[in-house]
Formats: C-alpha cells, structure tokens, sequence
C-alpha cells in the first residue's frame, strides 16, 4: 500500500505452528507488512491446546505476551499474534464455534491493533473409546487424517499423558495401545488437534481473518493518520419494520482510532435500516 507507515517495514509473527502461511500474506499484499517468524520461539509456554499447560488470561492477555515474546527474539518493535479458543457458540443454541484474536503491537507508536471472528465454520470433536475400531463415526466428523488428533488417558493419575500429532491410523493405535494401559478404567479422550498446521479448516479461518485483519491495519485515521482505524462497537436501536420501536439491534457502528480516539459513527455496513417484528419486544414480548 502506497504511502502507508507499515510499507516495508518488519513484524514479528509469534507462531510455531506455521500461521504465517495464513496471516502473512495479506499483510503483505495489502499493508505492505514484511512479516518474519523468529526462530526458536516456544508459544506453548503461554497455553496449549491440550491443556497439559494451562492459557492464563484472557486471548487479548495471552495475545499480547505472545506478540512480545516474538518482538523480543527479532529485536523488531511490532509484533503478531494470535489466539483462538472453541466451545459453545456464542449467539447459536447446540452449536460450536471458534473464536480467533488477532493481534498487533507497536511499540514505537504505542498503540494495539486487534481484530475477532466467530465462526460455526470449524471442525472440533472428541469421543471417549476403549479401541480405535468404536471410532469410525468419530473420524469421519473429524475428517482424519486431513485433521490431526490428539488423545489421552480418560482416567489416569499422570494428567500429563498425552499424544499430539497423530496423523495416520498407525499413530492412532500405536497411541491407544500406549494409553489404554495407562488409563485406569482403559477408556481414552480422542479429540481434534486444534492448532493451526494440524487442523486446515482452522488454518482457513486465520486466513479469513487475516484478510479483514489486514484491511483494518490498513486503514489510517482520518485525523492523526495512524494504522488501524476500524470498528470498535455498535449502537442499539434499529427500528422495527412494522411498528418502527427501537430493538436491542444495533442500527449504527462505531468507527475509532486506536491511538487519539477519534471516533464516528456510521451506518450499518450491511445496509440493514430496520428488524424484523419477530425480533421487536413491543410486537413479540
């Protein structure tokens, strides 16, 4: 991007899971970013997956020393990192989604820059077994061995007892030959490898992200000309399309510069100027 204050310039990405396949080149292509992965580093330190090393804090938090500790190890003053998380979805009853946070720290100009996506778009299982042969079904929603697995002991008293990148059904009765006998009812956990060069459908919505990330990073505020001008919230009150009271959804976007607070409201980006009653308390309470 011509003129922009990131043009050329070098950020360290915090990953060793191979992100940068995903996040570094929309960064480059529409920021002009020069994204580099220090060698060495090891974000697992702050969390993993399997939970053998519990995350302390929130995904903005863990971001945040994520995006530092790669700063640190390529002597750069601008930062990446990501973090995801999966569980219930937060505005779908029954379903699942994944939560990605993706993250960038200047310090020379002291400001972050963040961007979030929820997404129903992900592949994320676990079953209980005593053999591989009850896990047919599983592997098929897990799309394995497209998807690495990860497995464990269902009861054991060494917690630490766990087997990442299995990605072949040889890994995946190798790993239960090994846990069924350290498991004390000789049941195991199998799960979804949920890190990003384990799990593709993932690695796809960094790449989704990544992109609106970029395009966020991209955009200067229109007072002080520092990145990352872009939504930071919403205003409530879309009026209903029959009776034209006020809803809970939100009818306007709040625009802000992470660094002067220049804010503005706009319109919604979807074009949307009125709910459906179904959604209104007065014509549905």
């Amino acid at each position: 991007m011509k003129g922009h204050p990131y043009k050329g310039i070098v950020a360290a990405l915090a990953t060793m899971h191979l992100k940068e396949i995903a996040i570094a080149p929309p960064l480059s292509e529409i920021v002009g970013l020069r994204v580099v992965t220090p060698k060495g580093i090891d974000t697992d330190v702050l969390g993993t997956f399997a939970g053998d090393i519990p995350r302390v804090g929130s995904m903005g938090e863990v971001a945040t020393r994520k995006a530092r500790m790669g700063m640190k190890l390529a002597n750069t003053a601008i930062g990446l990192a990501s973090e995801g998380t999966f569980g219930p979805h937060p505005a779908v009853p029954f379903a699942t989604a994944g939560m990605e946070l993706l993250k960038l720290v200047d310090d020379e100009r002291g400001i972050e820059i963040s961007e979030s996506l929820v997404t129903a778009k992900i592949v994320f299982q676990s079953a209980i077994a005593r053999s591989v042969d009850e896990l047919d079904s599983f592997l098929a929603r897990s799309r394995f061995p497209s998807h690495g697995l990860i497995a464990r002991p269902n009861r054991s008293e060494n917690s630490a007892e766990i087997i990442k990148d299995i990605l072949s059904r040889d890994d995946l009765v190798a790993a239960f030959d090994r846990l069924t006998a350290a498991s004390i009812d000789g049941m195991v956990i199998v799960s979804t490898d949920m890190r990003a060069h384990r799990n593709p459908t993932r690695m796809r919505s960094l790449s989704e992200i990544a992109s609106r990330f970029a395009r966020r990073v991209a955009s200067l505020c229109p007072v002080c000309a520092c990145p990352g001008f872009g939504r930071s919230g919403q205003i409530e009150g879309l009026p209903c399309e029959t009776c034209g009271t006020p809803t809970r959804s939100p009818k306007s976007e709040v625009f802000a510069c992470v660094a002067c607070g220049h804010q503005e409201i706009r319109a919604r980006s979807d074009g949307r100027t009125h709910e459906s009653p179904m959604h209104c308390d007065r014509c549905n309470p």
